[in-house]
């Protein structure tokens, strides 16, 4: 599935670009010209090792339902490889197994689509072994259609020990072998969630809120990651450096600590199979209680991205979470002081914000360090406090564990021991109070202390 890793492939980029009658109007969100979509689609493919030595357009009514881009212009494609000496075709849009057939058996040359492109780079990042199940699903999912056609191999009858019978094709069982390992992985991947829900329960016994960091791919986020916790994951300019989520602790000015998770980059169109293939890891946006809504300040569609980002975050069930918009990159972008507030009404209207969230907004730069104090502040103000309250407990000596529990998570005045009972008065945040009322023997009383 993935892309050879020659020294660089010489790659030709293709578009499809409808007419303006069958276009999106310009004002809603998320439109984006072919040129635009192509630039983007440059970036992809340097990011998997490729060099872009051409682009085509092709301008039409409807995509042809053969080639895409209709059979004079296959032609016209088919001279251009050959006179570029180019040994890749990508095409900016999600080619059917029947077009990526018709157009490789045209063209005579390697041709993918942006799904594959992305899966790819994908399996390039993955470093730990649920990132690599994770794109390993992906791809068989998208492989699986597109079996038919792929060589004369898929083809040739075979028989005997390890087949169905005389009459099978070849192309029948690798669909068998294909549907077994999605099975396997999609069970190793269950795996995976639960001990990643194991690991999120022992982090949320400790009263310590979550914020996740969100945004377009290549917007900064692992940077900015890096200088509010001192870690060192990889900040790379290449799309899709971070796939695997990292969660680290971080100080904010009240000497509250919380933690921060460094997720994967969002992206147009991103492959529906690699939602939900990475649904265990996506996970962690949507338990955070803040999410750090990261933007490059200095794109020209800027707003469009965000609006990207809010669909993304709208299909993984997180579009109800709270958020802080963080405008990164300022130190690229002078006199960004005048240009921040119109850009964030800009992005906030494109986003569908209300009026409320037209605060939520923080202008950083994560490479200087300059307005990264301002931002800290921000969240100190938008997470909740987490209230200690003066609580009476008769704990069953059977559930002694709770007991140890306190004593970690919270402040302990006062524990008396009988026959059947440990009784425990202790000043314990709300975050742990909600997990221990069935032990409460009397109402909480505010102690004006804070965690």
């Amino acid at each position: 599935m993935a892309l050879a890793r020659s020294a660089q492939e010489r790659a030709i980029l293709v578009g499809l670009d409808l007419k303006r009658a069958h276009r999106p109007a310009p004002s809603v969100p998320g439109f984006e010209t072919v040129e635009e979509s192509l630039h983007e689609l440059g970036l992809l493919a340097g990011s998997a090792g490729a060099v872009v030595v051409d682009r085509l357009v092709q301008i039409r009514g409807a995509p042809d339902a053969a080639t895409l881009i209709g059979a004079g212009k296959a032609q016209e494609l088919r001279a251009l490889a050959a006179a570029q000496r180019a040994d890749l075709i990508i095409f900016d849009c999600n080619l059917a197994p029947t077009q990526l057939r018709n157009l490789e058996k045209t063209v005579r040359c390697k041709v993918v689509d942006r799904t594959q492109l992305i899966l790819d780079i994908f399996a390039r990042r993955a470093r730990t072994r649920e990132g690599h199940l994770q794109v390993g699903l992906a791809q068989l999912n998208y492989l699986l259609p597109r079996l038919a056609g792929r060589g004369v191999t898929m083809s040739r009858l075979g028989g005997g020990i390890g087949t169905r019978g005389p009459g099978e094709t070849k192309l029948e069982t690798d669909r068998r072998r294909i549907y077994r390992r999605i099975r396997r992985i999609g069970q190793e991947l269950e795996l995976v969630r639960a001990a990643r829900a194991t690991q999120r329960r022992k982090r949320q016994a400790v009263p310590l809120a979550t914020v996740a960091l969100v945004g377009y791919t290549n917007a900064g986020k692992s940077t900015l990651f890096n200088r509010l916790t001192g870690a060192g994951v990889l900040a790379d300019a290449r799309m899709f450096a971070t796939l695997d989520p990292t969660v680290r602790q971080m100080q904010l000015p009240s000497n509250r600590g919380v933690l921060l998770s460094d997720t994967v980059g969002f992206i147009r169109n991103l492959p529906t199979t690699l939602v939900k293939a990475f649904r265990a890891t996506l996970e962690e946006v949507t338990e955070a209680a803040l999410l750090l809504h990261v933007l490059d300040v200095g794109a020209p569609n800027a707003a469009e991205l965000a609006a990207h980002v809010v669909e993304v975050l709208r299909e993984i069930g997180a579009e109800g979470s709270q958020q802080l918009l963080v405008l990164n990159k300022i130190d690229l972008v002078p006199g960004h002081e005048s240009q921040s507030d119109a850009l964030a009404r800009r992005i906030l209207g494109a986003t569908g914000a209300g009026e409320g969230a037209a605060r939520r907004v923080a202008a950083v730069s994560a490479r200087t360090g300059e307005g990264l104090p301002e931002l800290a502040g921000l969240i100190d103000e938008l997470l909740p406090v987490d209230v200690a309250q003066t609580v009476r407990y008769r704990i069953p000596l059977a559930d002694a564990a709770m007991v140890h529990q306190l004593h970690e998570s919270a402040r302990v005045l006062r524990s008396e021991y009988s026959a059947e009972f440990i009784e425990v008065d202790a000043e314990v945040p709300e975050s742990i109070r909600r997990r221990l009322t069935s032990y409460e023997v009397n109402g909480p009383s505010p102690t004006g202390a804070h965690v």
